[in-house]
């Protein structure tokens, strides 16, 4: 983000000027001062200034002489030698207000602003109602960071003058670094109905917008500032954080776009235009921008991490895992990256290493419930299912009413065994929520493994009624009713699972020998054709026993 834009030194000083008197006159070491000013009056600045050294030099300077040499320097732009006059002349006329506000404003071209806050601060204390000493000693503490301070100063300079316009904005900027951004923001609009061309009034508006997440704040200044200076970086990232907000991600491409073509070395620029075209589902386009983010900072975990994900999207999954493990290394604290990795490892079928940095993610934050969650997935996947039942109650510590960790929980507790367990569990789910598919189908699964079928029956029915018409449950449906001596529903649900699945062999079968019993042995044949061609092994037995 841009910082709050603050006028130069050299804004702030259009009344502070450095301050000297020609009219010095006299004879002996005055005589010095005499030609300096009249070489001054006639444009001849640097033989006024050698005029000026033969006085030190013959150990004849005073400090008209230090004063004079100071003025003349600071108009030849050589501030460095004019702050070394200035100082001198304060240690020779030390209660000189004027001598250390000149100090100030010299050290402070030279971004000395520590150096500089000392001498405003000298010169306003030595004359409280000089509003300029108050207007440097407030710009420096800003300058160091000291926004607090800085109100202090400011306020000074506008009980001494209301309408001083540089105390106002430096007020405005204060109230910005300090969160009162609304207060910040009625200056700068008072600011702007004076001054409607305001450069810096119009950003630091634009950047208070973007803080209040106010994103018509932000369009109205932005396009106002980009009217007065196109090339503005603070307006064009304004529209493209509007654009961007208003899911406009062409837009936010296009200003992303004019900002790196106006700034190449704004960083933010390249990761934000990466970011437009990833959400436009550009990747080719966001990889090339992230790249280019990463030429100006290569250890930028957010734009490595974004690259991998990005280049996972176009099926490039070792420059992704490169990707991931960079950034794991630009930032070891960020959980983004591992996260991203593990979730590639899984979808690729690395599911040890997946295991590993989910491990990982949980290590660091064992509220990440989601690792959590996959990991327990993974565990049941390998049926380690005492491994699973941990994972998951972990999730439901955190997230006691979390349906899918109570499923996959009771499935684990299945696996070991503990039927009762699984039981209550899903009946627990199907109190919470009677229509839970996954507590029937958790249910009926259990009934069938205890050799229960009316009672499988009965959740599949509901199932069904549910609208849950899977070809498992249709066949599962079908083989309850073929088991509770109705055939012909049999028939009806294998047929349904079938015009779904046409080459599922066990409902191939199964309709066969129904069929058959009903002499349709054509049919039946038919049948169990299809079901050899799915399952060629079924032949196996055919013609009698299996042979060793």
């Amino acid at each position: 983000m841009s910082t709050i834009a603050m006028r130069t030194p050299a804004k702030v000083q259009t009344l502070r000027t450095v301050e000297t008197d020609a009219n010095d006159k006299g004879t002996g070491p005055q005589g010095h001062l005499a030609r300096a000013v009249t070489l001054h009056l006639a444009g001849k600045r640097e033989d006024a200034l050698r005029h000026l050294q033969r006085a030190i030099a013959a150990n004849e300077a005073s400090a008209e002489i230090y004063r004079a040499m100071g003025h003349i320097h600071f108009e030849l732009g050589a501030f460095d030698e004019a702050a070394k006059a200035y100082r001198t002349l304060v240690q020779i006329k030390p209660q000189y207000a004027m001598g250390w506000f000149n100090l100030g404003v010299c050290l402070e071209r030279g971004s000395a602003w520590e150096d500089a806050a000392q001498a405003f601060h000298r010169a306003s204390s030595l004359e409280d109602k000089h509003v300029d000493s108050h207007l440097g000693l407030g710009v420096c503490h800003l300058r160091q960071e000291d926004p607090k301070s800085a109100l202090f100063s400011f306020e000074r300079c506008l009980e001494l003058e209301a309408d001083h316009s540089d105390a106002l904005f430096g007020k405005a900027v204060a109230l910005q670094q300090l969160g009162h951004l609304d207060q910040a923001a009625e200056i700068y609009q008072g600011i702007l109905q004076k001054n409607p061309d305001s450069e810096e009034s119009l950003a630091n508006l634009v950047l208070i917008g973007m803080g209040k997440q106010d994103f018509d704040m932000v369009r109205e200044f932005s396009e106002h500032l980009l009217e007065l200076k196109p090339e503005s970086s603070v307006a064009l990232e304004g529209l493209a954080a509007w654009a961007c907000a208003a899911g406009e991600y062409a837009l936010t491409a296009k200003f992303c776009t004019l900002l790196v073509s106006a700034v190449p070395g704004h960083f933010e620029a390249w990761f934000n235009l990466g970011l437009a075209h990833q959400k436009a589902s550009r990747y080719e386009q966001a990889a090339e921008a992230y790249e280019e983010a990463l030429k100006l900072r290569p250890e930028s975990c957010e734009a490595l991490t974004n690259l991998g994900i990005v280049r996972e999207k176009v099926g490039d999954i070792a420059a992704a895992r490169s990707s991931y493990e960079k950034a794991m290394k630009a930032n070891p604290e960020s959980l983004a990256p591992i996260w991203n990795i593990a979730l590639l490892l899984e979808h690729n079928g690395h599911l040890d290493e997946a295991e590993r940095y989910y491990r990982q993610v949980l290590d660091r934050s064992p509220k990440e419930e989601e690792a959590r969650f996959r990991l327990g997935y993974l565990r049941l996947q390998r049926e380690d299912f005492r491994g699973a039942a941990e994972s998951f109650e972990g999730c439901l510590k955190y997230r006691p009413s979390w349906p899918e960790a109570h499923a996959n929980l009771a499935l684990a507790y299945a696996g070991l065994g503990e039927r009762d367990h699984a039981e209550r569990l899903y009946e627990k789910m199907l109190d919470a929520d009677p229509k839970s598919m996954d507590a029937l189908r958790g249910l009926a699964a259990l009934a069938i493994q205890s050799n229960d079928f009316d009672t499988a029956l009965e959740f599949h029915v509901r199932l069904i009624d549910l609208g849950e018409r899977s070809p498992a449950i249709l066949y599962n449906t079908g083989l309850m009713y073929e088991k509770a001596g109705q055939p012909d529903r049999a028939v009806r649900f294998y047929r349904d699972a079938l015009a779904q699945q046409p080459d599922m062999p066990e409902a191939l079968l199964n309709l066969g020998r129904i069929l058959e019993s009903n002499g349709k042995a054509d049919e039946a044949r038919s049948c169990w054709t299809k079901a050899l061609e799915v399952e060629p092994a079924l032949a196996q037995g055919y013609f009698g026993p299996a042979i060793d």
